[in-house]
């Protein structure tokens, strides 16, 4: 009787032992709980293309490596163009001609999954009058407190600005944009010579390609530096890796100590 108990004890301790190096525990599980899923990328007329394609090709190859829903999303369930010269509001000094292209959003503001990511463009259609953007930035002013992660490119921080949702933090913004897009948020901590900036759950990125940047930094911090290295491999690009490095904030005459609204967030 006592060595089968032994060997009954044995036994279990053994299929126990195999449980705890097969199934996650529950930390394993909670974390990935945690991690981000769905990414949504926010048009409106006049967006910048490469703002939205740039990031969202970074988080497209990481769902190589874990799961990861990407889409478009819109006011409405029709194409955006994010051509200039067809917005009425906008004009020229020298019209020139080019070709027009549009995106078809997956989903509109009212049918949309939940969204843990949503990322917000910068581009010419960010400088639309208030009331051709009001519906947009309800929608960001709305939808934040729900979010996981704000994910912004370029002169998109001048859309979360004008939502109220960045005030109290730290964020960045185009350099040759600065002064147009910081005057929509006087309560921001503007960060002048950055590439990228972090605070909490917000990231805000400078002009057009620094996004891309940005969303490997996104990668790193979120989920792991190995798998950025995979991305990034895999799209053949070379990163920045450091946040504070902006040529462009000199090029264009700006410094930490005469335009940034706050100190540097450390």
């Amino acid at each position: 009787m006592k060595n089968a108990l032994i060997l009954f004890l044995v036994t279990l301790a053994a299929c126990n032992d195999g449980q705890s190096q097969n199934t996650p525990n529950l930390t394993q599980l909670s974390l990935a709980a945690a991690l981000p899923v769905n990414f949504a990328m926010l048009l409106f007329p006049g967006f910048q293309p490469v703002d939205v394609i740039g990031p969202m090709d970074v988080f497209n190859a990481l769902g190589n490596q874990t799961k990861i829903h990407c889409f478009f999303i819109a006011e409405a369930a029709e194409a955006v163009s994010f051509g200039a010269h067809h917005l009425k509001w906008f004009t020229r000094a020298n019209p020139v001609s080019f070709s027009e292209g549009a995106y078809v959003p997956t989903y509109n503001f009212r049918n949309a999954p939940p969204i843990d990511v949503l990322l917000i463009p910068g581009g010419i259609g960010t400088r639309a009058p208030a009331p051709l953007l009001n519906s947009t930035i309800d929608y960001v002013r709305e939808l934040y407190p729900s979010l996981k992660y704000l994910f912004t490119v370029c002169t998109g921080s001048g859309i979360a600005a004008r939502a109220g949702v960045l005030d109290g933090k730290h964020a960045t913004t185009n350099k040759l944009a600065w002064a147009q897009t910081i005057a929509h948020g006087p309560r921001v901590k503007w960060v002048a010579e950055a590439r990228w900036v972090q605070d909490g759950n917000v990231w805000t990125s400078s002009g057009v390609m620094a996004g891309i940047d940005a969303a490997l930094g996104f990668v790193t911090e979120v989920f792991s530096e190995a798998a950025t290295v995979k991305v990034a491999n895999g799209l053949e690009y070379i990163r920045h890796t450091n946040s504070t490095d902006d040529p462009f904030a000199a090029l264009y005459g700006l410094t930490n100590e005469k335009n940034s609204t706050h100190p540097v967030l450390e």
